[in-house]
């Protein structure tokens, strides 16, 4: 039976408790949007769970009522993934945030949604452990957010992406029952792996309620360069060659000129605003082999053509340098205009190039505006459109300027996300990736996870 809003706020601060339910304006209005810009939908109320037992009843009542639900983390995703555009409840994740074990002789954490990828980064220092997936958000993004998204992060070429580090997950699906995943083990091949279809489900499968990741030893050594070359097509060359040197730097990043321009006015850090394209290298380790790794790709972006110097980071100080030159590119870029709208393709490396020359010709097509960066390494790029959120012509020449920027992306045999998620802002071009018969399959996982359709609904297989 579907309620008015004034009976389902009722309804579940009676099943709730008052504290726990929010319903006014301010709060509202604060969750109607996340990280993506022209999208927005007003939920009904606001719920924040402590516990699996409270995330249970929720979706229970959902599930009675006919109700949407929406989990959320910081709401930090670029895809709109947690905007509530059908209404209905958002469940934040906020007040479950503790780290529940550390063990350092398995190398895991156990960890709720709302822990943050920096709070347990760091906690997990003492012990010379990381948690290696670091997103440009990771100061504010929760964990549990980045498992619907399957986050990435400058670590992914060496390392992998959120994805490669989830041992298991505890859940309530749809039905309101409660699952447990995976476990503590490197090695468990018993069974489908639930676990990995969950990771990237964007919570239209299930509330993710505990999270069991892995960790790494923390590298002893890290060492950092930067090069400089005419236009990003010189740069995606140069990338390619590292590669096929047999090289796996922890760190191959890159910029365009509209992106260094924008940085050098932000955080005044002496770049070359002359180049075309920055590209960021880097390698972390053990000593002797780091300073191979990284002179060794020195070397080569000195012999590859267009380029306009290479130099080192002589310490702690210039290398956090560089890499804050990578993470501020957005909000550097955001300075440009009112509205800039970060997306994110992957495509082959073979075919970077001509991508990243083709996305320059799209926006000169189109008079835009775009700045490219991304994760070079994995052929992970980052358009970036900025315009007058006012101008009304301008901001429909963005849209017909990033739906060719992704028939781009998938003629090229690459995906429309590498690391953001499909969300809202993806979904008319992922039946065009995957094929009707993919789309169908997928529709039928959502049925048996979530059958009324309640979970995130009208995105991933609704």
């Amino acid at each position: 039976m579907k309620l008015d809003s004034a009976s389902l706020v009722s309804q579940l601060e009676s099943l709730l408790g008052k504290d726990l339910v929010r319903s006014d304006a301010t709060a509202l209005e604060s969750y109607s949007h996340d990280a993506t810009p022209i999208f927005q939908g007003l939920p009904e109320v606001i719920v924040a769970p402590k516990t699996t037992a409270d995330v249970v009843k929720i979706v229970n009542f959902a599930r009675q009522t006919s109700t949407p639900i929406i989990a959320r983390g910081a709401g930090s995703n670029l895809c709109a993934a947690t905007v509530p555009l059908s209404g209905g409840i958002v469940m934040s994740m906020a007040n479950m945030k503790k780290i529940l074990e550390v063990s350092k002789s398995e190398m895991l954490a156990v960890v709720q949604p709302g822990v943050t990828n920096l709070d347990l980064d760091q906690l997990v220092e003492k012990d010379g452990m990381r948690f290696i997936p670091d997103p440009g958000s990771r100061s504010v993004s929760t964990i549990g957010g980045n498992v619907a998204t399957s986050a990435g992060g400058l670590r992914g070429l060496k390392y992998g992406t959120t994805k490669n580090y989830i041992l298991g997950l505890e859940a309530v699906l749809g039905t309101g029952e409660l699952i447990r995943t995976g476990g503590r083990l490197v090695k468990d091949v018993a069974g489908y792996d639930v676990t990995r279809l969950l990771v990237g489900s964007e919570g239209t499968l299930a509330v993710f309620t505990e999270i069991t990741v892995a960790l790494a030893p923390r590298p002893s050594t890290s060492k950092y360069g930067v090069a400089y070359f005419d236009d990003l097509s010189c740069a995606a060359i140069a990338v390619e060659k590292i590669i096929s040197h047999g090289i796996m730097p922890s760190t191959l990043e890159f910029l365009d000129n509209t992106c260094i321009t924008a940085v050098e006015e932000f955080a005044h850090l002496g770049l070359d605003t002359g180049a075309g394209a920055l590209l960021l290298f880097g390698d972390d380790g053990e000593g002797e082999s780091v300073s191979l790794t990284v002179n060794k790709m020195a070397e080569i972006v000195k012999e590859s053509a267009g380029g306009r110097g290479v130099s080192l980071a002589q310490d702690v100080a210039a290398a956090e340098a560089l890499l804050y030159a990578r993470r501020c590119s957005l909000p550097a870029l955001a300075r440009l205009g009112s509205l800039s709208i970060l997306e994110d393709i992957a495509v082959p490396r073979p075919k970077m190039a001509h991508v990243v020359t083709a996305i320059e010709g799209i926006g000169a097509k189109h008079n835009l505006r775009i700045g490219t960066f991304g994760h070079a390494g994995d052929g992970n790029l980052h358009p970036t459109i900025v315009v007058d959120k006012d101008n009304a012509a301008e901001v429909k020449r963005a849209e017909l300027a990033l739906s060719e920027i992704f028939h781009l992306a998938i003629a090229a045999g690459g995906t429309i996300t590498g690391e953001h998620g499909v969300g809202s802002a993806k979904l008319p071009y992922l039946q065009e990736l995957l094929g009707e018969t993919n789309m169908q399959l997928q529709r039928s996982i959502k049925h048996v996870f979530d059958p009324d359709n309640i979970l995130n609904p009208n995105r991933l297989g609704s």
